[in-house]
């Protein structure tokens, strides 16, 4: 640690929300800080009330809250905390989102329809956050539609890093589920040493939520150990569908790698028993015992988390974490 950090940490101050404190007290540990002692209740008609233990006038606030189910509780309490913050007087207030919520919602499809991805946006700057730090949106464009500086972090670099340790680069073929994440594949084979790249082509039908009729394979995988990414596996549907096309196509083993583990039901039983060897994804979401599976392995997104929030806190470059490549 820099003397300029030890002399400074008395104005960083870590928050944490109810939703996650496994995830909290990781980044705490990474940072050398503790989560400042609060209050935090639900009164018998739902309302959450908050109240820090401690003085937070002037301090440089980071407000971290996951988003799993009940999403709409955990948005809310987050809300509530940057309230307070900044009725407390905080000198500034990031709030730290490692899985946005309502991300999918960031275009109308039809006529009549809202654009939750900006109201959520709209909701943490009223609130009073001057800056959002998140990991792997669901698209880029979300970073507009916050009114302030965005930090968007991305698990690729750890997700690869694992992949590389585990089962090197020789024979391999990244694949995207579907045309629009080809962009993100191309990245994915860059850091995996030029890999060649297939992607699934599929139809979704807009009036049927989380459904996906996966059609077929382009690209050669053949024989090949395919990773298989995406940002997020919510039921699974998409990726258990995408890993039958592919074995179906003559691949060999199919590693699935996804930022964000939200496993809805029957997530679980599709991605057990879909034929993929290992399912990795990160701890941005809590994913509690009855999620689990044999296949399953989950990285900590603490460390990536800590070093941003370092860099914010600095006033350094966040674009470093990433090689100059935001």
């Amino acid at each position: 640690m820099t003397a300029n950090w030890i002399d400074n940490q008395k104005n960083l101050m870590l928050f944490a929300g109810r939703s996650h404190p496994e995830l909290a007290e990781q980044v705490a540990k990474e940072l050398d800080v503790r989560i400042t002692p609060q209050t935090a209740r639900d009164f018998a008609n739902g309302e959450i009330f908050v109240r820090f233990e401690e003085s937070v006038r002037g301090c440089d606030a980071f407000v971290l809250q996951s988003h799993p189910a009940p999403l709409n509780e955990w948005v809310m309490e987050q809300l509530i905390m940057i309230d307070a913050l900044k009725r407390g007087s905080a000198k500034r207030i990031t709030a730290i989102l490692p899985f946005y919520p309502y991300a999918r919602q960031d275009k109308k499809h039809r006529g009549r329809e809202p654009i939750s991805a900006r109201l959520i946006a709209d909701l943490l700057k009223t609130a009073g956050a001057d800056r959002i730090i998140t990991v792997d949106l669901h698209t880029d464009q979300i970073q507009g539609f916050f009114d302030g500086p965005v930090d968007h972090m991305h698990a690729q670099g750890q997700l690869a890093e694992y992949i590389r340790e585990n089962y090197g680069t020789e024979n391999i073929a990244v694949v995207s589920p579907d045309s629009g994440r080809v962009r993100v594949a191309e990245k994915w084979a860059d850091i995996l040493g030029g890999a060649p790249l297939a992607f699934i082509h599929k139809t979704r039908d807009p009036l049927v939520p989380n459904q996906v009729k996966s059609n077929r394979v382009v690209g050669d995988v053949d024989g090949r150990t395919c990773i298989l990414i995406d940002d997020m596996i919510d039921t699974g549907g998409t990726i258990a569908g995408a890993v039958k096309i592919l074995k179906e196509a003559g691949a060999g083993d199919v590693i699935i790698a996804a930022t964000h583990g939200v496993l809805s039901d029957p997530a679980r039983d599709r991605l057990a028993e879909c034929g993929a060897r290992e399912v990795i994804v990160t701890n941005t979401l809590p994913i509690d015992e009855s999620k689990q599976f044999p296949q399953l392995t989950v990285l900590s997104i603490a460390p990536l988390l800590a070093r941003t929030i370092k860099e914010v806190f600095e006033n350094g470059s966040v674009t470093s974490l990433f090689n100059g490549h935001a």
